[in-house]
């Protein structure tokens, strides 16, 4: 069993894996990350290998603090305003790459930008300490499938092909890192997340921009597919009936949410209860071997931005 609980000692035993040349599954506050050492070309390729993900795109690079961040990237006023209000946090910058930073042409993706983000995690904090290294991790999932909130669900998708996953309970936020661009004159979204737009502008004091619906070509960053987060069923979204051999994604009241059998976000409609759910809830609904599930209506305020994204995405042609 490559599930280990994330104790003192089992930390550092991956932070030495880690700094070998090896692939460690471990907790953030988003979702399940599979890290590899940013600077080493093997480890980072063992990812792309490992999720089987086209490597045209992008991973994130993960790391302890913004001092260290800025041994990587170059940062101006205005990112370290964003890194002052959001970091550690469920947020990542895509921001000009420092030549000589050793971070991996594959992480990156051959772009001379790279994604930063300090995770709010004291497992995650822990295992970069322990490696010494930069961790450059995406979601600890098959590229494409739904994104893993526990270590079970890292376990059920990679469990053959990983020597260690360390487990720290379900993660709190559930869904992936906000990003945005910050290499240009305007901040960009590039894909919505816990730090909304709204708070964003807020910080830097002018409108944001907001990137594609998606990509079918090659991404500027992660999370930028077209399709993306998806189950083996097909997602009908915005359902107000159920159809037959539907099972019911629900939020909030609502007679679809009294169906038998069905999975609500959250009764009350709270967005943050909804969001820390949503991908355990697809791998259950997904579980029951149906064809569709069908999705009650998010709002699209607030973190139901991020998690709309998410189902469309999700619900895409593959």
């Amino acid at each position: 069993m490559p599930v280990y609980p994330a104790t003192p000692e089992r930390i550092a035993e991956a932070g030495r894996f880690l700094a070998q040349a090896g692939i460690v599954a471990f907790p953030t506050e988003t979702v399940y990350g599979l890290g590899a050492d940013a600077t080493n070309d093997l480890a980072v390729a063992a990812v792309f290998s490992a999720k089987k993900r086209p490597v045209f795109n992008p991973l994130i690079v993960h790391v302890p603090s913004l001092a260290l961040a800025e041994r990587y990237a170059q940062f101006d006023a205005r990112a370290c305003k964003l890194a002052a209000a959001f970091w550690p946090g469920p947020f990542t910058m895509v921001l000009p790459r420092l030549p000589g930073s050793f971070i991996s042409d594959l992480a990156t993706a051959g772009l001379d930008t790279v994604a930063l983000r300090v995770p709010a995690h004291a497992v995650a904090h822990a295992l970069m300490m322990a490696a010494r290294k930069p961790i450059a991790a995406p979601s600890a999932n098959r590229s494409g499938h739904i994104s893993p909130t526990s270590a079970q669900h890292v376990e059920a998708d990679l469990g053959d092909v990983l020597h260690m996953i360390l487990d720290g309970g379900p993660t709190e936020v559930g869904l992936e890192s906000t990003i945005v661009d910050a290499t240009g004159s305007h901040v960009r979204l590039l894909r919505p997340g816990a730090v909304t737009a709204e708070e964003i502008e807020a910080v830097i004091g002018e409108p944001i921009g907001r990137s594609s619906d998606g990509h079918n070509g090659r991404p500027s960053s992660p999370g930028q597919l077209l399709s993306h987060y998806a189950p083996r069923a097909r997602l009908r979204l915005n359902a107000s009936t159920r159809e037959a051999g539907d099972a019911i994604l629900a939020f909030g009241p609502g007679p679809l949410a009294l169906e038998p059998g069905a999975v609500n976000l959250s009764p009350s409609g709270n967005l943050l209860e909804a969001a820390a759910n949503l991908f355990s809830s697809l791998r259950r609904l997904d579980a029951t071997g149906v064809a569709t599930i069908a999705v009650m209506p998010i709002p699209e305020t607030g973190l139901g931005v991020a998690i709309t994204d998410r189902l469309r995405r999700a619900a895409a042609p593959r």
